[in-house]
């Protein structure tokens, strides 16, 4: 009988696996303190060990506006589609460009000029509309790029593309990269946290948006929900005490260790890391959500939603307390532009949502000097159409998706602020000047980070993947 499958050769894999603990005991030693050698092996550690360049940012704060924001009602100002508020969008404008089933059957499509009145803003006279009095206040700390556009035109695909860089599900997001990558700055929290706008979701917002695709699991984002348990599952069961959750936890890092070494599989160890980070977050998770601390000077810059968990404002102090203990990616998403009809009314309850949020947290990271390190992102999936879907009156419209162009913005960690970037044509309908692409952004984000997005890969299925796929420039325009 051969039974060479009982006893294999003892090759270098096995004879390290074995050796006392094993690779597994050497990686579970660093993440129980058990020695700074040891620590080398932990999975939150990147796999880069340093970044390609000197980075400007430590971590980024992605405030994603899911459902598609109307640039034409807030950052992109077309006085034309005023003056011809009404009339046919012109074949010339549209060149046969793709719609979605929602309006593609409309007998006309009526151009609708925004109600809304803009101004300019800062030294760099910002074009912003009246709808964000308190987002006009930051103008000099932001760049506006109107010029954002995407292949997606319906919502997941769309969602999927900015978080994956791929249409398609099952790419590693953003912040799994970069936890893949750089690592955890902070041992006691999650290098990658996500946070969503309770009492606006209009639409799914599906948990692989922060996973971690073919990554290992130990690098996908973790949600902190407002309420009394911020993390499912985190507490002890009734009964069980933090000693005894200390002693099986040791138990079965012993026996993960031998399993590994009889296996080599890294999910091995990326498991149990997880499970020692849950036992940390049993401590930090409770002491970075509580803000009874925090002075009235706080809430009075955030607003007074600050005080209300779960809202976008909440969301974002959080998001601040997150950056002060070095959290690496902290992405909020805020559901509920998704205007099809309505719109006047839909975006002015949305904008009273974010505005003060957004200046307060810009603001607020100003103010404590980690706005010089840490970049913020604020933009959605797409924009919206020039024309009304359904019926256009003098004081109500609707607009259908548009990927053709859209606006973003960006703070802080080395973006120039007080300024605007592309250019949209008069009807608000193509681009005409420095179009930027998702995989621009990406790129761009990527490089504040200190990273070349053409080098940080993972191999799968026989090929190197990254997060901007095989495109994606650097927009070293914005760059101060």
């Amino acid at each position: 009988m051969n039974d060479t499958h009982l006893n294999p050769p003892m090759d270098r894999r096995h004879f390290l696996g074995r050796a006392g603990l094993g690779l597994g005991g050497i990686a579970l030693a660093g993440l129980m303190g058990r020695g700074e050698a040891a620590a080398v092996a932990s999975p939150f550690q990147g796999v880069m060990g340093a970044t390609h360049f000197k980075p400007r940012a430590r971590r980024v704060i992605y405030l994603f506006m899911s459902g598609g924001p109307s640039q034409l009602d807030l950052f992109d100002d077309k006085p034309e589609l005023v003056r011809r508020n009404g009339e046919d969008l012109p074949a010339s404008v549209r060149m046969g460009q793709r719609l979605t089933g929602m309006s593609a059957n409309q007998a006309t499509l009526p151009m609708a000029g925004s109600i809304f009145k803009f101004g300019r803003h800062g030294k760099g006279g910002t074009t912003m509309s009246e709808l964000l009095p308190w987002t006009a206040r930051i103008a000099d700390d932001i760049c506006v790029v109107k010029s954002m556009h995407t292949e997606a035109i319906n919502h997941d695909p769309a969602i999927t593309f900015f978080q994956t860089g791929s249409q398609i599900a099952g790419r590693p997001s953003m912040g799994a990269w970069l936890s893949y990558g750089l690592g955890s700055s902070n041992e006691n929290l999650p290098s990658f946290v996500v946070l969503i706008s309770k009492d606006r979701i209009d639409q799914p917002l599906y948990a692989r948006l922060w996973g971690n695709g073919f990554l290992p699991s130990v690098h996908q984002g973790v949600n902190f929900r407002a309420g009394r348990d911020p993390v499912l599952f985190l507490k002890n069961p009734e009964g069980v005490s933090a000693a005894s959750r200390r002693k099986m936890l040791d138990r079965l890092a012993e026996l993960s260790a031998a399993q590994f070494g009889d296996l080599g599989d890294p999910e091995i160890n990326a498991r149990v890391a997880q499970y020692e980070m849950a036992y940390r977050m049993q401590t930090s998770v409770p002491d970075v959500m509580d803000v009874s601390r925090e002075p009235e000077s706080v809430f009075e810059l955030y607003g007074p939603e600050a005080r209300q968990p779960g809202t976008f404002a909440a969301n974002c102090l959080l998001a601040r307390r997150l950056a002060e203990r070095d959290v690496r990616f902290i992405q909020l998403y805020h559901p509920g532009w998704d205007h099809h009809g309505g719109l006047p009314s839909g975006i002015r309850r949305q904008c009273g949502d974010i505005d003060r949020a957004c200046h307060g947290l810009v603001t607020d990271l100003r103010q404590r000097g980690l706005l010089d390190d840490t970049l913020v992102v604020w933009g959605g999936e797409f924009g919206r159409t020039n024309y009304s879907q359904g019926k256009l009156t003098a004081t109500d419209y609707g607009r259908d998706h548009h990927p053709r162009c859209f606006s973003a913005w960006l703070a802080g960690a080395g973006i120039r602020g007080g300024m605007t970037f592309g250019q949209t044509d008069d009807f608000g309908y193509n681009i005409v000047e420095n179009p930027v692409h998702v995989h621009d952004l990406q790129a761009t984000i990527l490089n504040q980070l200190g990273i070349d997005h053409e080098r940080l890969t993972f191999k799968v299925q026989g090929r190197y993947y990254r997060l901007t796929d095989i495109h994606g420039q650097v927009v070293k325009q914005i760059l101060a």
